[in-house]
């Protein structure tokens, strides 16, 4: 009688052990496809659409959604613009920012991102 016990004990420690090592192939998977996921968001395709856009309506001014897109000598003279004529100069980063955030993710990473076009 203590050998069918124990016969009965094997084979649920045979098939817990079963499960837990399915439950840990199933966990690395996962966890490989999720890091693959996250490397590849990241990898420098990197949309900027929504930071430019908002920034670029708000204080477009400034010219900062220029310098968030690596514009650098276009944020500076959208700086001079704006100083020079008052504030005046402002609408050109309004329209800019109304621009950036009707035009869909993909375009706007192919237009200003990939194919770098500095002004509207």
């Amino acid at each position: 009688m203590e050998q069918n016990t124990n016969e009965g004990y094997d084979s649920t420690k045979k098939k817990m052990d079963n499960a837990a090592d399915n439950f840990e192939r199933e966990a690395k998977n996962t966890a490989n496809d999720l890091k693959e996921g996250w490397n590849q968001v990241s990898s420098g395709e990197e949309n900027k659409k929504l930071i430019a856009g908002v920034l670029a309506i708000v204080i477009g001014s400034l010219g900062i959604h220029k310098f968030i897109l690596g514009y650098t000598k276009e944020g500076i003279i959208q700086i001079i613009i704006t100083v020079v004529t008052c504030g005046i100069g402002s609408i050109i980063g309004l329209i800019e920012g109304i621009i950036y955030l009707t035009k869909s993710d993909e375009e706007f990473y192919q237009t200003y991102q990939v194919g770098r076009k500095p002004w509207f």
